[in-house]
Order: structure tokens, then C-alpha cells, then sequence
């Protein structure tokens, strides 16, 4: 492949670090080629055939296409592959379209992976402990807040393990608090439980905790959400037991110590009691069947259409937390 194809990727679970790569991707393209068409999709919803056409397509009202695609690591079809790489190849250096692909995963398809040029591919970590307190301690500091230690440790625990879910968090604290104040570890377990957005990992953590009712109510906000569908909760369910599948590996090579752990991406106290809670929720054999459950549920929602994907979404729900991932003759709800 041409160390100049127009191609990205993007990898790993540090949301935040990635998403300011794509940006910078982004600038760099405009500057180069001018006004951008840009567009924000997923694998799980867009064929292959589809992305290829509209990258090779021109815009009447921009100067080139700027795709993203989301989930890659989804996309393993030697068909979708080869087109992906007849376009990188077609492509070249002119400017007129560009693809970068993201994956929470640390990987793709090795053949994907080949059709990118050495320098654009990047896996973004997740952050050690250290560096995340170094990070909250920082964005305070710019923004004329100061924050105490035990603040810091608790705005730690209750958000999500990457730089644009603090970011979010900590911003909070920057509408609600002039210059010059010290957040303390009351007003962060305070304005952080009661803003708290209910999401994938939300909802894993109900399940994993066996409150039946919790995980319902949680997806019943989720299903009123707009940024929010069935798929991508399903999507975001995966990578919660692909992560519990990593526990339960680790746990077989006892190396469970706190550094296997962190350089696995286990990091923060809360993280680790929800995957320790987790495993003895889901023994290694009964999280296997939940990763095969999770496939046959997302495969029949795009089957069926959104006129069902409520009562499947809830029928999984029920599934994982009464049958561990064994799917039921016929629900009956406790």
C-alpha cells in the first residue's frame, strides 16, 4: 500500500486523545485540500459498498470527503477489505477524500491494518493513575480552579476512564465555581452522582451488581435518548465483557497484581471492584456465551429493525442477569 493513501487509524480506548487525533487530521486536510465534506459514521450501520461510493464520489458543494468510520475493528470481510483498498489505492495523493478508522480496540483486522501507511496508525492507551491525577490537577489549574487530592481521587472513581469523559466531568465544576475555589471531595461526589449520564458502562455495572430492576431503569433512559440506540448499546455492552474476558484471563495466569492489572487497562479502584463483582457475576464460560449472546442479539436488531430492538434489548438484559447469557425458551420476567 502507498505510504501516501488518504487512510487513518485510530485505536485504543482513550477516547480522548484519539478524538483530538482525528481533529488534528481533520485541520491538516482542510488546510490542504479546502472546504471539507465531512461525515461521521459506524461500521455497524454502513455497508462497505456504501462508504467506498461516497468517498469516491465528489461533493458539489466541498472541495474533498472527510469520512470517519467507527467500530473498524467490525469490519473483517475480505470483500469489504478489498474495496477499502482498491479506493486507498485509487486514492493516492490528490486530496479529494480521506478515511481515518477508529476502534475502541486496541486492533483491527490484520489485513486492514496492512492498507494503512506506518505513520498514521496510532493505539491511544488508557491513562495510568498517575497521569489521570496529573490531568484533573492540570485542566483546574488552567481553568483558576484549584482541587483537593480527595476530590480528585473521587472524580476518578465515578467517571469513565478517558480524557474526554473528565473533560466533560471537570467542566462541570468550572460553570458552577468562580476563580480562585478549591473543589472539595463533598462538592465533586455531590455535582458528579447527581449529573451522572447513564450509558453502556452504566448499565454494565447495574447488571454486574444483579439489580434486576437498576439495569431495566437505566435502559429505559437510555431508549429516550437521541444520542443513544440499542446497537450502540450493544456495541458499548461488548467492549464492558470483552474487558471482563481479559479479567478472566489474567486471573488464569494469575496476574492479577495491581501493575498487570493497570497495564491492561484496569485502572482506578472502581474499575477494578466493578470487573471483580463482574467475574463472580460471570464465570470465564458463562462471559464467553454473553460475548456469543451479544452477537446474536446486535445480528437479529439489524434483521428485525427498530420496531423490536426495545423487547431484545430487555429480553438480553434478562438474559444475562437470570440465565448468565443462556438465551430462554420464553421470558418470564421475575
Amino acid at each position: 500500500m502507498s505510504e501516501n493513501a488518504p487512510l487513518w487509524l485510530f485505536t485504543g480506548p482513550e477516547i480522548g486523545e484519539r478524538n483530538a487525533a482525528v481533529e488534528q487530521v481533520k485541520k491538516e486536510a482542510a488546510r490542504r485540500s479546502g472546504n471539507l465534506d465531512l461525515h461521521s459514521l459506524y461500521a455497524l450501520d454502513t455497508p462497505v459498498n456504501d462508504l467506498v461510493s461516497l468517498l469516491m464520489n465528489g461533493s458539489l458543494f466541498a472541495d474533498a470527503r472527510f469520512v470517519t468510520l467507527r467500530n473498524a475493528e467490525l469490519l473483517k470481510k475480505k470483500d469489504d477489505i478489498e474495496l477499502i483498498a482498491s479506493w486507498a489505492a485509487s486514492a493516492g495523493n490528490d486530496g479529494a477524500s480521506y478515511l481515518v478508522l477508529v476502534s475502541d480496540e486496541i486492533g483491527v483486522d490484520k489485513k486492514l491494518e496492512a492498507l494503512v501507511p506506518k505513520a498514521n496508525k496510532r493505539i491511544f492507551w488508557e491513562m495510568f493513575e498517575n497521569r489521570k491525577e496529573q490531568w484533573v490537577n492540570e485542566y483546574f489549574r488552567k481553568e483558576g480552579l484549584s482541587v483537593d487530592a480527595d476530590a480528585v481521587t473521587a472524580i476518578l472513581e465515578l467517571v469513565e476512564n478517558n480524557t474526554d469523559a473528565l473533560k466533560t466531568a471537570c467542566s462541570r465544576f468550572v460553570l458552577l465555581f468562580g476563580p480562585g475555589h478549591r473543589v472539595t471531595e463533598d462538592e465533586a461526589l455531590s455535582i458528579l452522582e447527581h449529573n451522572r449520564e447513564e450509558s453502556p458502562f452504566t448499565l454494565f455495572d447495574a447488571m454486574s451488581s444483579g439489580d434486576l430492576d437498576a439495569a431495566l431503569g437505566i435502559w429505559k433512559k437510555l431508549s429516550l435518548s437521541k444520542e443513544s440506540s440499542p446497537v450502540q448499546l450493544m456495541a458499548g455492552l461488548t467492549y464492558c465483557f470483552r474487558k471482563l474476558a481479559d479479567w478472566h484471563r489474567l486471573a488464569a495466569e494469575g496476574t492479577t497484581d495491581e501493575f498487570s492489572l493497570k497495564k491492561a487497562g484496569f485502572s482506578g479502584k472502581r474499575a477494578i471492584e466493578q470487573y471483580r463483582s463482574a467475574s463472580r457475576r460471570w464465570n470465564a464460560d458463562a462471559t464467553a456465551r454473553m460475548l456469543a449472546l451479544l452477537a446474536d442479539t446486535d445480528l437479529s436488531m439489524r434483521q428485525t429493525g427498530a420496531a423490536l430492538q426495545g423487547v431484545q434489548t430487555e429480553l438480553f438484559i434478562y438474559s444475562a442477569m437470570r440465565l448468565e447469557g443462556r438465551a430462554p425458551a420464553v421470558a418470564v420476567w421475575d
